[in-house]
């Protein structure tokens, strides 16, 4: 009796687990998410920049006319984003890419 208890219980959340952890991946690849964890500590929370530091706008007239390619570029290959750069994928940094544009409206 004990042990069919037991069983259930096991189940259950392993059950619980498998719904839940695809969502929280899913989580993570969510624009906003990425942008806030990687960026907007340089960048600020509305990408405004820090120009006293040298950190461009990504709101910028000049960011508006850059290509999707050229800011995925950016993210990928400047020295300084060096460490957010390995920890993003090509989708992830496409990802982020939307999520800047959805900021320059």
């Amino acid at each position: 009796m004990k042990t069919t208890k037991l069983v259930m219980l096991v189940m259950t959340i392993a059950v619980a687990l498998f719904i839940l952890i695809p969502n929280l991946s899913w989580a993570a690849d969510d624009g906003a998410t990425l942008y806030k964890a990687k960026c907007a500590m340089c960048h600020g929370p509305d990408a405004a920049g820090k120009p006293a530091a040298k950190i461009p706008s990504l709101i910028s007239d000049e960011a508006k006319k850059m290509s999707d390619d050229d800011l995925a570029k950016a993210v990928t290959e400047k020295p300084r984003h060096a460490g957010v750069a390995k920890s993003l994928t090509p989708d992830r940094v496409k990802t982020v890419v939307t999520y800047v544009r959805s900021l320059q409206k």
